[in-house]
């Protein structure tokens, strides 16, 4: 459901915040509970992303059951860490204790 409910997630010691941007605008929060070493392999393991490895890393096609697929009409997930555009890809971001992750689907 698209409200102001937050989903709680996975398991482990560090949380996180995890927003999912869909192209209309409307976003969903998640808190992110885990273990893992980067918030790729959190997100994996929580089973809120899927992608395909490619020469760049991970590239995400499905969040939350949401595709954005460049190939299919010109959208993407771009990755955003503390609400600015992020400089590395979600696999080789590491999770930082109550930082904020997004996905947002963009043009």
């Amino acid at each position: 459901s698209w409200d102001d409910s937050v989903e709680i997630v996975g398991e482990g010691a560090t949380e996180f915040t995890f927003l999912v941007t869909d192209k209309s605008g409307a976003s969903k929060t998640f808190t992110v509970k885990t273990d893992k070493k980067t918030v790729g392999e959190a997100l994996l393991d929580a089973k809120l992303i899927e992608g395909e490895t490619s020469q760049y890393g991970l590239y995400v096609k499905k969040v939350d059951g949401i595709v954005a697929d460049y190939d299919i009409d010109g959208t993407y997930w771009a990755f955003y860490v503390n609400g600015e555009m992020a400089s590395a890809g979600v696999d080789s971001t590491n999770v930082v204790a109550n930082g904020c992750y997004e996905f947002r689907v963009s043009k």
